[in-house]
């Protein structure tokens, strides 16, 4: 099994930033993207960002310029700096993994999801 670990949610004022971190564990052969995403209440799950093998990164529109998506290859790790946060970035923030197991399956994986609050 694939195990996805988050942390670096919180309560932070507008226009602040916050750091979130996570990183996979498990029956890893080869993670072929990392990413992240985002559920408010009452609303979808949605991309924020995804990071694939080959350094190709995609953003959504909402976030573009604010957030940085940076990936850790020899730890596992993808991380999602958020810098110049709104209200409406209040979220559950999820991380999200595809990865090839060591039996050649290949798929999805989630973590538990940090809650991330803008408010002042």
């Amino acid at each position: 099994q694939v195990q996805l670990a988050e942390s670096g949610g919180g309560l932070v004022q507008p226009g602040g930033s916050l750091r979130l971190s996570c990183a996979a564990s498990g029956n890893i052969f080869k993670i072929n993207a990392m990413g992240w995403y985002r559920q408010a209440p009452g609303k979808q799950r949605e991309l924020v960002a995804v990071d694939s093998s080959g350094s190709t990164t995609n953003y959504a529109d909402a976030v573009k310029g604010r957030f940085t998506i940076s990936r850790d290859n020899a730890k596992n790790t993808v991380y999602l700096e958020m810098n110049s946060l709104k209200p409406e970035d209040t979220a559950v923030y999820f991380c999200n993994a595809r990865v090839t197991r060591s039996s050649g399956y290949t798929g999805n994986y989630w973590g538990q999801g940090t809650q991330v609050t803008v408010s002042s």
